[in-house]
């Protein structure tokens, strides 16, 4: 099982933003995929990086380890309803709604376990995928 951790970025929020997959092996953390995208948010490009380690890690599995409590939820809590509601929610549209029905089909075909981590606390990969994520935002490739 691969173990890999994410971020998306976005500045200003909406705006220019990347997201970022490290694999860690053996206590070193080397970026994988890099994205971004014009015009965009924190919630998409947070999204955008789930679904790349999932698609990078593919039949080994991942643990991804991810500041993103809402991915985190949608995946976990919400997104089962939603599906058997006919991808509808009480309160209205779901936002992100592409993200949410891809990532949500790819979590439940692979052998994923999510991770949240708090960010932005000094977390040494928390913090190194931020600044890679940043990186692809400013048109950094691999």
């Amino acid at each position: 099982m691969k173990i890999l951790w994410t971020d998306g970025s976005a500045s200003p929020n909406p705006g220019p933003g990347g997201y970022a997959v490290l694999e860690i092996n053996d206590s070193e953390a080397a970026p994988v995929v890099l994205g971004r995208e014009k015009d965009t948010t924190n919630i998409r490009m947070e999204g955008c990086a789930m679904i790349a380690a999932i698609k990078y890690a593919g039949e080994d599995g991942c643990e991804i380890h991810s500041d993103s409590e809402f991915w985190i939820n949608v995946l976990t809590k919400w997104a089962p309803t939603w599906q058997k509601n006919g991808w509808k929610k009480k309160t209205g549209p779901i936002k992100n709604l592409d993200l949410v029905q891809e990532l949500y089909d790819l979590y439940c075909s692979h052998d994923v376990k999510l991770v949240w981590v708090r960010g932005h606390v000094g977390t040494e990969y928390n913090e190194l995928a931020d600044e890679w994520a940043n990186r692809a935002r400013k048109g950094e490739e691999l």
